[in-house]
């Protein structure tokens, strides 16, 4: 028998998918921290991105760090991050291993529908289109769960917090 260390799980998804929404419920279900890496951008990020121009690798790379870091000290939690590309999810799973991923799917109409409705956030419904452009969907050997999230916040919290929990094997 295999005790893991605590579980980290990663809800991931383009801005507007609700990685907040789903991630503080879910928190809640699964009774451990919530994280948003949103947070953790350092100032430039975010000006940059709120003058609505996307970031790149190079922006990124400081931020993945300071996201894995989080997920190792706060463990177990739930860390709302984009983790757009393999590479972004395979950075994280460098300092957390046992790390669980989870993906909001949503349509581009919703996608548009929810940016416009939100408000004082820092990313611009502009940026939506580098967004789904940067998305490299999960390969199936990566192990994601893919979410609808058009479903109901309660069943996708629930779901998330599914992944939180403990593993023996």
């Amino acid at each position: 028998m295999t005790l893991h260390p605590p579980t980290v799980v990663v809800l991931m998804g383009v801005s507007g998918a609700g990685k907040t929404t789903v991630g503080l419920a879910a928190a809640e279900i699964a009774g451990v921290t919530f994280l948003d890496a949103d947070a953790l951008h350092p100032e430039a990020n975010v000006a940059k991105m709120a003058a609505g121009t996307p970031l790149d690798d190079d922006d990124r790379a400081p931020w993945l760090d300071a996201v894995a870091a989080a997920l190792v000290a706060s463990a177990p939690c739930i860390m709302a991050c984009s983790a757009l590309r393999a590479a972004y999810r395979d950075r994280l799973r460098r300092d957390a291993p046992h790390a669980r991923f989870a993906l909001l799917d949503l349509d581009r109409p919703a996608l548009e529908a929810r940016l416009s409705a939100r408000e004082g956030h820092f990313m611009p419904a502009a940026l939506l289109d580098s967004q789904l452009a940067t998305l490299e969907p999960p390969a199936p050997a990566e192990g994601v769960l893919v979410l609808d999230a058009a479903r109901p916040i309660d069943e996708l919290a629930a779901a998330v917090a599914a992944l939180a929990a403990p593993r023996v094997d």
